[in-house]
């Protein structure tokens, strides 16, 4: 319960605090946050916690690294990575797209269909297409877009505090 009123009290100072200029600060969080509300198989619950970044993705590298530093989710210790292409990017738990990125969004798909990988994206129309997660900016606030068949289809389970905060798609 604790950890649910936490992810609120983020949640509602990113999209009160947000600009209409991408703070990766912000998507860092939400990124490392999602990690305590979806549940991998168990098959990939050891060794390192990869999140990738596909692409020029160098910012949210950085703030990745910062927050996720002496992290782990649950056993495993996070690790953050950038993947030049889509065919790097196979062996990770999450893999952020962003938007200047997003021409990949295809082959990422193609590659990661049926693993176990949460696919974060932040351009319009990406979580309708496939998109596990999809960050949006509305009212000049971020929020974020739930695709839960693109979760499921992964291997994924989404708890039901993050499916109530989230637009549903």
């Amino acid at each position: 319960m604790k950890k649910a009123i936490l992810f609120f009290a983020l949640f509602f100072t990113a999209t009160l605090a947000s600009q209409a200029q991408t703070d990766y600060r912000f998507h860092s969080i939400f990124i490392y946050n999602f990690t305590k509300y979806i549940q991998w198989p168990a098959g990939h619950q050891s060794g390192d916690f990869v999140i990738g970044v596909l692409g020029n993705g160098a910012n949210i590298v950085e703030e990745l690294t910062k927050i996720t530093a002496n992290k782990t989710v649950g056993a495993q210790k996070i690790v953050v990575k950038k993947f030049k292409s889509a065919a790097e990017a196979g062996a990770c738990h999450i893999l952020f797209i962003p938007s200047s990125g997003s021409h990949n969004f295809d082959d990422v798909q193609n590659m990661l269909k049926g693993k176990p990988t949460l696919i974060i994206t932040e351009k319009s129309g990406l979580a309708q297409k496939g998109s596990g997660i999809n960050f949006v900016l509305q009212d000049n606030k971020w929020k974020f877009e739930l695709n839960e068949a693109a979760t499921q289809a992964s291997g994924l389970k989404v708890s039901r505090e993050l499916t109530q905060l989230a637009i549903a798609v």
